[in-house]
């Protein structure tokens, strides 16, 4: 999909904001989220498996049709927020850190580990101890970055 549908137009200064796994059930909350809290976003794009690519999902008013994470084009992206599963987000959130896009992972969606599985560097892990219910934010190396909890 070379050219998908998005006529959403967002703030001037705003960040370019990605959702991963935008067309199930914890990405549509994601969506909802980002539209209730007025998320600054200047424009935003959607991904999901090729099963759902093409799917055409409201933001704001503004028709935006979803992409294949697996083939589309990420340039121009600020920040991706993973909300597609554990085995997704293990599989293309390299890609994206390698393309120095800012991650966020929502806890809880990455699959245990057998005991003695140790991830590599470059795998998303979830944020753990104080403040396990926010975000875990990793560079562009994919190391996680430090999370900042409210009330901390």
């Amino acid at each position: 999909m070379s050219n998908p549908v998005n006529t959403y137009t967002g703030v001037a200064d705003g960040v370019c904001v990605a959702v991963v796994g935008a067309t199930g059930q914890v990405g549509r909350v994601m969506l909802a989220m980002l539209a209730e809290r007025d998320f600054p976003a200047r424009s935003v794009r959607f991904f999901s498996s090729a099963r759902s690519a093409g799917t055409v999902v409201d933001f704001r008013g503004a028709q935006v049709e979803v992409e294949d994470v697996a083939t589309a084009d990420l340039a121009g992206i600020d920040v991706a927020i993973f909300s597609a599963g554990g085995a997704a987000s293990r599989e293309h959130a390299p890609r994206f850190a390698a393309a120095a896009i800012q991650l966020i992972l929502v806890p809880g969606l990455l699959e245990p580990r057998r005991p003695g599985s140790e991830p590599s560097s470059s795998e998303p892990r979830p944020h753990q101890g104080r403040g396990d219910a926010w975000p875990a934010r990793l560079s562009a190396q994919g190391r996680r970055a430090d999370v900042t909890t409210p009330g901390s």
